[in-house]
């Protein structure tokens, strides 16, 4: 990757650079609005600046870089899936849902709740973003995890979807309500200091607030506590997707480094803000993870725990194995859920057709034809 790509500098580094021209320290502040706020993708289009300035940082070298935007995949349901690529051509995927994410968003209203002020009354919209290429953990029902692990990417890299996102679709932050879920390719908390600058990068540049921001970790108990005394931080939720440590085992490998008893400790020491509640993630799979059995042990391992739960029904893909379970057995696992006075909710699918659902992310190139899923059977 070039190494004099301005995006992903964040204030300081940028007064060092403008410092090192022989320019104002302004210089900096300049060039981070032009960057996160502005989104100008053209040193020469930052009109800010001097010519002269403009002149010297692309004599040095220097451009704005970021990714660009390969393709785009138009779901049903008004959900687009973006093909992302890089400098060096390797590609990600992030996903823009017009109407919120595919449950509760960042800020834990309902999807397609109505937001209302005196001056305008619109819908707000989530982007999942990716923080690596590929993924390591292997967890056993996600496309993604097929691909292994390529590279991290850098801050840039991860402010740069949401950035090329917001032009795309003509949103600008704050005026403009979104939520970001860093849910896509990849366990962030496997590539941390890249993602921490990117949060920074995205409240202070971009302009969207951290209680509007969710992180999903598959449990990096050790990021998970170096995660809960950051100054800035996005929410937490935490992959479960297991009731006991043989089935998460088989399901997740990564468990077998911190099984539940250590994922779970660090979640009831986690620092929670007042109002604010861990959300355990949990994919259901008929007849695998499903099972009342399972719900019961569910409510066994969070007791204790300020927390919700998001019920995910198998999101499906070819070279998975596992199917969706039926309406039915979901709602049967959320009463048992519920009359535990556990919060729990079911997420509402978003571009499953187009595989931009949660667990289908895999680079796919190709318009896909909708996918046939088993869930709305009553039984």
């Amino acid at each position: 990757m070039d190494a004099k790509t301005l995006l992903g500098m964040d204030l300081a580094e940028l007064r060092g650079l403008a410092e090192g021209l022989g320019e104002p320290s302004y210089r900096a502040q300049q060039l981070f609005e032009s960057l996160y706020r502005q989104r100008i993708e053209q040193v020469s289009q930052i009109s800010t600046l001097p010519t002269s300035l403009r002149s010297q940082l692309a004599a040095d070298g220097y451009s704005i870089g970021g990714p660009r935007i390969d393709s785009t995949f138009q779901s049903m349901d008004g959900t687009v899936r973006y093909l992302i690529a890089c400098s060096d051509g390797q590609t990600v995927e992030a996903v823009w849902m017009p109407e919120g994410d595919d449950g509760e968003s960042a800020d834990g209203t309902e999807a397609g709740d109505e937001i209302d002020t005196p001056s305008r009354s619109w819908r707000r919209s989530t982007i999942c973003i990716s923080s690596q290429i590929g993924c390591a953990v292997d967890c056993k029902f996600c496309l993604t995890a097929l691909l292994g692990v390529k590279r991290n990417l850098g801050a840039g890299e991860i402010v740069g979807q949401v950035c090329a996102i917001l032009r795309d679709q003509h949103v600008s932050p704050p005026d403009d309500r979104v939520n970001l879920v860093f849910m896509g390719m990849g366990e962030p908390f496997l590539n941390y200091d890249n993602f921490m600058k990117a949060v920074h990068l995205l409240v202070d540049g971009v302009g969207i607030p951290e209680s509007r921001m969710t992180v999903s970790t598959a449990g990096i108990v050790p990021r998970i506590r170096d995660f809960g005394i950051e100054p800035v931080r996005p929410k937490l939720a935490i992959s479960l997707n297991a009731s006991n440590d043989a089935l998460r085992t088989e399901l997740m490998p990564i468990n077998r480094k911190w099984n539940l008893a250590a994922l779970t400790d660090a979640a009831r020491e986690f620092p929670l803000r007042q109002r604010e509640r861990l959300t355990f993630e949990y994919v259901l799979l008929l007849k695998k993870n499903d099972a009342p059995e399972n719900a019961r042990e569910v409510v066994q391992l969070l007791r204790g725990i300020r927390a919700k739960v998001n019920l995910i029904a198998l999101n499906p893909g070819p070279g998975i194995s596992f199917q969706t379970p039926s309406e039915g057995r979901v709602a049967t696992f959320q009463k048992i859920l519920r009359d535990a006075d556990i919060p729990t909710f079911v997420r509402r699918p978003r571009g499953r057709d187009i595989y931009a659902a949660c667990g289908q992310l895999k680079r796919t190139v190709e318009q896909t034809h909708p996918v046939e899923i088993a869930l709305g059977r009553k039984d």
